[in-house]
């Protein structure tokens, strides 16, 4: 599997930039996001039981304007 830059927080500073990056999967279409580990004792409590081999990650809502901007590329070059 390959990953695809798509764009970080503008807001961050240089290398703690939460990141999105598309793969290349042929099965489904994943991404890849960076972001800040979830500790807070609420938000943990909130969400409930995440299994082992799996994390939860917060990023900026600058960050999912690369998913969106991406999308909207892919449904254009559907139509």
């Amino acid at each position: 599997m390959r990953a695809e830059f798509l764009g970080k927080d503008p807001e961050s500073s240089e290398g703690e930039s939460p990141t999105l990056f598309a793969t290349d999967r042929t099965d489904r279409v994943t991404y890849i996001a960076q972001g800040w580990k979830v500790t807070d004792p609420q938000a943990l409590a909130d969400v409930g039981p995440v299994p082992d081999h799996e994390t939860l990650i917060e990023i900026p809502e600058d960050v999912l304007k690369f998913y969106a901007r991406r999308y909207m590329q892919e449904k254009g070059a559907d139509n």
